[in-house]
């Protein structure tokens, strides 16, 4: 297996802008990440004078120091649901993985700092993100919880029409529980910490839990609080009576410890991580000493171009990535636009499966017989997206181009190793799915700055709308004046700039259309971590049982 002779040349002016470009998006985006710590900590004040610790300080009490760890949709929600800024962005929930106890653990933490922690649609959408993580990999969930329960200015009226996740909102509250109960049927335990308010639906999030950890003085979990039951009902209770952490440690038993504060109930948490069955990873073997590619990472800011209308070649992400640049290519001079072949990375066997342009016919076909021969030799794929779609015209189609590519998408989707994948650049049409994005179920994706993705790119998009538009003057016999010219014309710009800004990376990202946005320079390592997650499945020590561990 050969190194791959790489063209770039660092030294050029097309160099130097790709390179600015992305590192000024990559600023950008860590910009966003800052706004919404800024929204946290508006709220310090407060939380210190009830003794608690803010969402973020919680998290860090909770990981083990110095371990990495893996934010997952970071900017979800970002300029939506009402978030100017990105200080109300990150759908109140942080959420990822890392270590605790040396144990690789999903950890999800309530941004009570931001809305109260209420609940909206992103909200929702990431809590499933992570169940359905868990269920891929079979890690741990550890939840600090402390949420107002759902945003009803969200959730009703105005606000739901503006949340594009809105409508489903209340059936995906349904899925959260019946997920729950199925986790802990699975064998992957969920321990959560109570650190404030469980109402109504939240009280059942915790109560769904595997090992709850109560809060003294914090934690308090009931269906309808002092207000509303008073509504209701007529009757007037004291919280701490209501649901306070004290009466569920003693009187009802829903929580099995009882915590001082909000850093003793996080010790008890990593004490129950500690009796788990020992990390996976210590078990695992990889296939070959990892080695470090021959050229330097920060050289991936370089290799796309500001105008993704201009070819790139794509072995040049993978000189960046895989273990001394080696990379052994499938059928080189078949479909030569769809690039397959085996590498290793951090001592993983992978494959990858990338692309120059467009897919044909021969590319989708090649492509199939190269999942299909990993499949068979249970080697993960990893996907780097850099294509506008399916190849289109007469030919083409007249090569099979339809049943080729139905082909290339069944292999994807009944692919059985694990799937990840890199939106780089252009993902267009039917070609998004057919490299395994989101819609095709990968264990993880993520985009870089550079990432486009839409059912076809802008000026296609207002080309066709155009050509439609002239064709039903022309079925009508009549031909537009200037004026109605004028006005197809700016028509067909705003539809441009409207799905070229659809299409953006962190448009897309927002939108929870991948598992975040990364630095191109952190590749190589988010993928060896997501490699690494996916391995330990098999090995994590715990068991399924037949309907999930009841509180008695």
């Amino acid at each position: 297996m050969n190194p791959i002779d790489s063209k770039l040349d660092p030294n050029s002016e097309d160099y130097a802008a790709n390179h600015g470009f992305m590192t000024d998006y990559v600023a950008k985006v860590r910009g966003i990440e800052q706004q919404i710590r800024k929204g946290e900590e508006r709220y310090r004040e407060r939380a210190e004078k009830a003794g608690k610790l803010l969402p973020r300080e919680r998290l860090s009490h909770l990981l083990d120091a110095g371990a990495p760890f893996l934010e997952l949709n970071a900017i979800a929600g970002y300029q939506m649901l009402g978030d100017k800024d990105g200080t109300t962005a990150g759908g109140n929930l942080i959420m990822g993985i890392g270590f605790v106890k040396g144990r690789r653990v999903l950890v999800m933490v309530w941004n009570y700092a931001i809305k109260g922690g209420t609940i909206n649609g992103a909200t929702m959408r990431k809590h499933l993100r992570l169940q359905q993580i868990a269920f891929q990999t079979g890690l741990p969930i550890i939840s600090l919880a402390e949420s107002g329960g759902g945003n009803l200015a969200d959730m009703s009226g105005e606000g739901a029409n503006k949340d594009p996740f809105g409508a489903r909102v209340f059936i995906d509250g349904g899925t959260i529980y019946c997920q729950q109960a199925e986790l802990s049927a699975a064998g992957i335990p969920q321990i959560t910490v109570a650190h404030g308010n469980a109402t109504a639906g939240g009280a059942y999030h915790v109560a769904l839990s595997d090992y709850i950890v109560l809060v003294r003085q914090q934690s308090n979990i009931f269906l309808a609080g002092p207000p509303l039951l008073k509504a209701a009902t007529g009757e007037i209770a004291d919280a701490e009576d209501l649901g306070g952490a004290d009466m569920h440690a003693s009187v009802t038993g829903t929580g099995e410890y009882l915590a001082e504060n909000d850093a003793d109930g996080i010790r008890m948490a990593r004490e129950i991580v500690d009796l788990l069955p020992p990390p996976a990873n210590r078990s695992l073997e990889r296939d070959r000493t990892p080695e470090a590619p021959l050229y330097p990472k920060e050289e991936l800011l370089g290799i796309v171009p500001t105008d993704k209308r201009i070819p790139y070649d794509m072995r040049e992400v993978i000189a960046r990535i895989a273990d001394g640049s080696r990379f052994l290519e499938f059928k080189p001079d078949f479909g030569g636009d769809t690039i397959c072949g085996h590498a290793h990375l951090d001592g993983w066997r992978v494959g990858i499966l990338t692309n120059n342009g467009p897919i044909s016919p021969q590319g989708a076909s090649k492509s199939a017989q190269f999942l299909q021969l990993c499949d068979q030799s249970n080697t993960p794929m990893i996907f780097l997206h850099n294509t506008t779609g399916f190849l289109v015209g007469t030919e083409p189609e007249q090569l099979g181009q339809v049943k080729h590519g139905s082909k290339m998408i069944q292999a994807v989707a009944n692919f059985r190793p694990p799937k990840f994948t890199i939106v780089v650049g252009n993902s267009y049409g039917a070609g998004n799915y057919a490299m395994g994005s989101q819609a095709l179920k990968p264990a993880f994706s993520f985009s870089w700055p550079t990432a486009r993705t839409a059912v076809m790119g802008g000026a296609q998009a207002a080309k066709v709308l155009s050509i439609v538009a002239e064709d039903r003057f022309k079925a009508k016999g009549i031909e537009p004046d200037a004026e109605v010219k004028a006005q197809l014309k700016a028509q067909s710009e705003a539809i441009e700039g409207a799905m070229e800004t659809a299409s953006e990376a962190i448009y897309t990202s927002a939108r929870m259309m991948d598992d975040g946005l990364i630095d191109p320079r952190d590749t190589r390592q988010v993928l060896a971590m997501c490699l690494e997650t996916c391995f330990e499945k098999d090995t994590r020590g715990t068991a399924p049982n037949s309907f999930g561990v009841a509180r008695f």
